[in-house]
């Protein structure tokens, strides 16, 4: 076994751990929340969130991706000077903070917005001064400190919101829960920096490459942004807050099998095939194809599980107040297949190999189909229409994917397809077993 290979097996271990701790701890805190706190609380601070991302995506510029890739990211001058930005970066987000506070909440006739963005957007200044030890760490594939760096802060974070919702429920608890798992993030961060302490540097030559490298990273992680926050920003103006934490809680459990594919491919895969990225394409083609069978074979056992029985999940686990998402799951949780197949290292191939612009363009198809179809399904539809449309939109992304792989010579067509039929199969197996049983179907609720 390769050395590269060795890494990423044990990587895929630690990060599949790690994750599946952060999960059953987030589900956890989640369910004690709700119970905690009201559900116009979570649809606020979602609402705050997105605007926080927009702000983190629309400044990216690519400083962590270059010290996973560039030749120069272990060298001093460069971690200096991309810890320099990252500073600069935080600062300056914090202060677009206090000059949006005032139009955003003119726009949803939210009054609380106008000290609630400043207060999260100070998780801006905590985190720029985060060491660029998180990526170096992540460029050696060393994810045990990398798993305890998140884990631990996630650990805090929920045990200062619950602690703090149980003597005080108010939204005070889930913020200062974020800045105790922010903090703890900072110091862990500093903690496994091996070299010199950081200091503000600016070389120009650095400076130059991180731009000149991010110019397609920013492109592609503002238009993630409209991708991928579209949802919340429409739905907040056409929902109740309320309902706006009911699709909340549907949307995060819908979420999970992208969301650990996400995380093997961002911390295992990619530095994988970023040292990969040197061979002959069809080589290439061939060692991500044997490796990814298995993990999608996984995928659709798992994901047939979470649309067939998530409803269960959800009536179990929450109380009358979030009944609704029962229904929703199932959709969405469907809709996020072809998102999970471009996870499975087809994405990463085309970061790898500097062809960033084809996932750019997807996460445009991605945000004019959700601006247009939500506006379209939730008039001719409701909430039906809404939820249908937002399910449907990773389709315009897989499709950029996978134009951009064809166009590269490392397309997945044939065993993306063979995954697909796998998990019809099983979806249809499944749900006629659950209905001819005498337990309905996971939409029953709508059909009432």
């Amino acid at each position: 076994m390769s050395s590269v290979k060795q890494l990423a097996v044990r990587g895929a271990v630690w990060t599949i751990a790690s994750y599946g701790l952060s999960q059953v701890l987030r589900l956890g805190s989640n369910l004690i929340l709700t119970r905690l706190l009201v559900p116009e609380m979570f649809g606020l601070i979602s609402l705050v969130y997105v605007f926080i991302t927009a702000l983190h995506l629309f400044s990216d510029v690519g400083i962590g991706t270059s010290l996973i890739l560039n030749k120069r990211g272990e060298e001093p001058d460069f971690l200096n000077t991309a810890w320099t930005l990252q500073v600069c970066r935080g600062v300056i987000l914090w202060f677009c903070t206090l000059l949006l506070a005032w139009p955003i909440a003119h726009l949803y006739q939210q009054p609380q917005f106008l000290w609630l963005i400043p207060v999260v957007g100070l998780g801006t200044v905590i985190s720029g001064f985060n060491s660029t030890s998180v990526f170096t760490l992540n460029r050696n594939m060393a994810f045990r400190p990398l798993a305890i760096f998140e884990l631990s802060g996630q650990l805090t974070g929920i045990v200062v919101m619950i602690v703090w919702a149980w003597f005080s429920p108010t939204i005070w608890a889930i913020l200062m829960g974020s800045f105790a798992s922010q903090i703890l993030q900072l110091i862990w961060s500093h903690y496994w920096n091996s070299g010199s302490p950081h200091r503000f540097m600016l070389n120009q030559e650095v400076v130059r490459e991180i731009l000149s490298f991010g110019k397609w990273i920013f492109v592609s992680t503002a238009l993630t942004f409209f991708a991928e926050q579209a949802d919340r920003l429409i739905l907040g103006k056409l929902l109740t807050l309320d309902m706006l934490g009911v699709y909340g809680v549907a949307l995060t459990l819908a979420d999970l099998p992208r969301s650990v594919t996400l995380a093997l491919s961002s911390k295992v895969m990619f530095p994988a095939i970023s040292k990969l990225a040197d061979l002959p394409r069809e080589t290439l083609r061939a060692k991500i194809l044997k490796n990814r069978q298995p993990i999608l074979i996984v995928l659709a056992v798992g994901l047939t599980a979470l649309v067939s029985f998530g409803d269960v999940a959800i009536k179990i686990l929450y109380d009358q107040r979030y009944i609704k998402a029962a229904w929703m799951l199932p959709i969405l949780a469907l809709g996020i297949w072809p998102r999970v197949l471009c996870n499975t290292g087809t994405e990463q191939i085309l970061f790898a190999i500097g062809k960033i612009q084809y996932p750019a363009f997807g996460q445009l198809l991605r945000f004019l189909w959700t601006s247009i179809g939500l506006w379209v399904g939730f008039s001719n539809a409701g909430l039906l229409g809404a939820i249908v449309a937002v399910a449907l939109n990773d389709l315009c992304f897989y499709t950029a994917i996978s134009y951009g792989l064809c166009r590269e010579k490392v397309n997945f067509l044939v065993q993306d397809f063979q995954a697909t039929v796998l998990l019809l199969g099983l979806l249809a197996a499944v749900l006629s077993a659950r209905y001819f049983l005498g337990f309905g179907l996971p939409i029953d609720l709508l059909l009432k």
